[in-house]
C-alpha cells in the first residue's frame, strides 16, 4: 500500500487527506498571469471573420422554430433554417450574460464560482467504456458510473461532480439519465452537470434538482448546468437548442462548447477553427440570453487536430494548444467565463503518451485562463473511455497545478529572515523554526509519485504509477462514506425516477 512505511509521517497524513471520507475542497483561484498569444490586430481580424461567417455563411438552426423566431425578431436574416447575423449583432446580444456567478453544492461549502480568477474542475463525461488495470476495457455501468462520482467526490481537487462521467449502458437509453443525476444528488454534495441528449431529459434534470434544493431555490441559484455541443460547422439541431433553452429558463448554466476537429467539422488551418467556434459560440450564448437574460453561461472552447494520414482526432498537440490561448482572449474579450478542455489524450492506457498529451492540454486550459474545466480526469482514448487509474493519476495533477496557480508570494515570511538568523552560514536549515513551521505545506505532496530510493521502491513492491494509482483509486472507494440526505427528499427523488421510468418503454439504441 502506499505510504506503509510512513505510518504516522507526513506522507500518510497526505494520503489519508485525500482518500478520506470527504476531502476539504477550497476553490483555486488564479493567481499566475494568462498567456495572451496574439495582439490586438489578430484578435480584431478573428471577431471581424467571425462576424463575416455568421453574415455571409450564417447558421443554421434545425427543428426549432421558436429559436429562430427569437432571432428574427431582433433583427437576424432568416431564410428558412438560415440564420445571418449582421456584424456585431451576436455578439451584442451576448452582453446580458453575467461575468462571473455562482454554482450551488448541495452542500454549501462546495459551491463554487465560475468567472473571473475562478477556477472549477470537472472529471471526464461521455464515455461509453470504462478500463482498469484488474479488468480491462469494458462497457461502462451504472456501478461504474455511481463509483466515479464517489471519487469525484472524495478528491479535493476536483470541484464539480460532472455528467455522464460514464455512459452507463446498462440501464436503457431513455431512462439512464435519472439514475445519472439521482447518483450526482444521492452520492456527492458538488455542483453536477444534467442531461442534454433530450429537452425532456433536461427538464427532467432541472425537476429533480428544484426537489433537491427547492423550487425557489432554484429560480434564484444556479445549481446543475447543461454542457450544449453546436453541431459543426455551423449548426444547431433541436435536441442542443431544446436543452439549452430548459437550463436557460429555469435560470441553470449552459456551457456552450462547439467540438470542432480540424479538417472535419471546420477547416484544418487553426484561425479559420477558432473564428468558427467563436462564431458558434456567440450564437449559443445569444439564444440562451434571449431565452432568459442574465441566465449564467460559458463560452466554451473545444479545438483539436486530426492525424491528417488516418483521420483519428488527435490531442495535446501544439496546434491545438495554440488556438486554446486564443480562444481565452477572445473570451475575455466578451467579458465571459472560459471553459477549456482538460487531461485530453487519444492513449489507449494512462501510458507516458497519455500524460504527455495531457500536460500540454491542461497546462494550455490554465494558461489561457480558464475558469471551468471539463474532462479533468479520467479521459482516454480521445474520450471513448474513462480510466479509473488515469482518474486519479489526472486529479493528483490538479493537485500540482493548482499549487502552480497560487503563483508566489514574496513577505517576510517567504523570505525566511528568521530562519537565516537561527541557522548562520554553514548550518542546515531543515531543524530551523521557520522549516518546522512550514515542513507539512511547502511543498506540494502528491499521493501516487515515488520519490524513495530504488531500494526502498523495491522493497515497497516495486509499483508504477498505474500500479499505484490502481492500489488508491481503490483506497478511496473503501474510505467512501455517502453524504447526508434528508430522507423526504431522497424518497422524492426516488418517487419521480420510479414515475418517470414508468410513464414510457425502455429504449435501447
Amino acid at each position: 500500500m502506499i505510504g506503509e512505511r510512513r505510518r504516522g509521517g507526513r506522507g500518510a497524513r497526505t494520503a489519508a487527506r485525500a482518500t478520506g471520507p470527504v476531502a476539504e475542497v477550497l476553490q483555486p483561484r488564479r493567481r499566475i498571469p494568462t498567456y495572451d498569444l496574439l495582439d490586438e490586430g489578430s484578435l480584431d481580424r478573428l471577431e471581424a471573420h467571425a462576424d463575416w461567417i455568421l453574415d455571409e455563411i450564417g447558421i443554421e438552426i434545425r427543428g426549432d422554430e421558436e429559436a429562430v423566431e427569437l432571432f428574427r425578431a431582433v433583427g437576424a436574416r432568416v431564410e428558412g433554417e438560415r440564420v445571418r447575423f449582421d456584424p456585431g449583432l451576436a455578439r451584442s446580444l451576448c452582453t446580458t450574460a453575467p461575468a462571473e456567478f455562482s454554482m450551488h453544492g448541495r452542500d454549501e461549502r462546495h459551491t463554487v464560482t465560475v468567472g473571473g480568477d475562478h477556477v472549477v474542475f470537472s472529471p471526464a463525461y461521455g464515455s461509453p467504456f470504462v478500463s482498469d488495470l484488474d479488468d480491462g476495457r469494458r462497457y461502462a455501468t451504472l456501478a461504474d458510473f455511481e463509483n466515479l462520482v464517489k471519487l469525484a467526490y472524495v478528491s479535493p481537487w476536483l470541484q464539480h461532480s460532472g455528467g455522464t462521467v460514464c455512459e452507463p449502458v446498462d440501464v436503457p437509453v431513455n431512462k439512464r439519465h435519472l439514475d445519472m443525476v439521482y447518483a450526482h444528488l444521492r452520492w456527492s454534495t458538488k455542483p453536477f452537470m444534467g442531461a442534454v441528449t433530450a429537452p425532456e431529459r433536461a427538464e427532467d434534470s432541472v425537476a429533480m434538482a428544484r426537489i433537491a434544493f427547492g423550487a425557489d431555490r432554484l429560480e434564484r441559484d444556479c445549481a446543475v448546468q447543461g454542457n450544449i455541443n453546436v453541431n459543426s460547422p455551423l449548426v444547431f439541431d433541436n435536441v442542443m437548442t431544446g436543452a439549452l433553452k430548459t437550463y436557460a429558463r429555469a435560470n441553470q448554466a449552459n456551457v456552450i462548447s462547439p467540438f470542432i476537429i480540424g479538417g472535419a467539422m471546420g477547416p484544418v488551418t487553426q484561425p479559420a477553427l477558432i473564428a468558427q467556434a467563436h462564431a458558434e459560440t456567440m450564437v449559443g450564448i445569444a439564444l440562451a440570453q434571449l431565452v432568459r437574460p442574465g441566465s449564467p453561461v460559458v463560452y466554451g472552447s473545444f479545438l483539436t487536430t486530426m492525424d491528417l494520414r488516418s483521420g483519428a482526432p488527435t490531442f495535446g498537440t501544439p496546434e491545438a494548444v495554440l488556438a486554446t490561448y486564443a480562444m481565452g482572449q477572445l473570451s475575455r474579450r466578451l467579458g465571459l467565463p472560459l471553459r477549456c478542455g482538460g487531461h485530453y489524450t487519444a492513449s489507449k492506457v494512462a501510458d507516458a503518451q497519455a500524460m504527455m498529451e495531457s500536460a500540454d492540454a491542461m497546462g494550455a486550459s490554465i494558461y489561457a485562463g480558464a475558469n471551468f474545466v471539463h474532462q479533468a480526469a479520467g479521459w482516454l482514448e480521445g474520450g471513448l473511455v474513462t480510466g479509473y487509474e488515469k482518474f486519479v493519476m489526472d486529479a493528483d495533477h490538479l493537485g500540482m497545478l493548482i499549487r502552480r496557480m497560487g503563483g508566489l508570494v514574496v513577505d517576510d515570511d517567504s523570505l525566511a529572515v528568521e530562519g537565516y538568523r537561527e541557522a548562520g552560514p554553514g548550518t542546515a536549515h531543515l531543524g530551523t523554526a521557520h522549516t518546522l513551521a512550514h515542513f507539512e505545506e511547502a511543498n506540494y505532496n502528491s499521493v501516487l509519485l515515488d520519490t524513495n530510493s530504488f531500494e526502498q521502491w523495491a522493497e515497497d513492491g516495486g509499483r508504477d504509477m498505474q500500479q499505484r494509482a490502481n492500489v488508491l483509486w481503490k483506497r478511496m472507494l473503501a474510505n467512501y462514506e455517502p453524504p447526508e440526505i434528508d430522507p423526504g427528499t431522497d424518497s422524492e427523488l426516488q418517487a419521480f425516477m420510479a414515475e418517470r421510468k414508468g410513464s414510457e418503454d425502455d429504449a435501447w439504441y
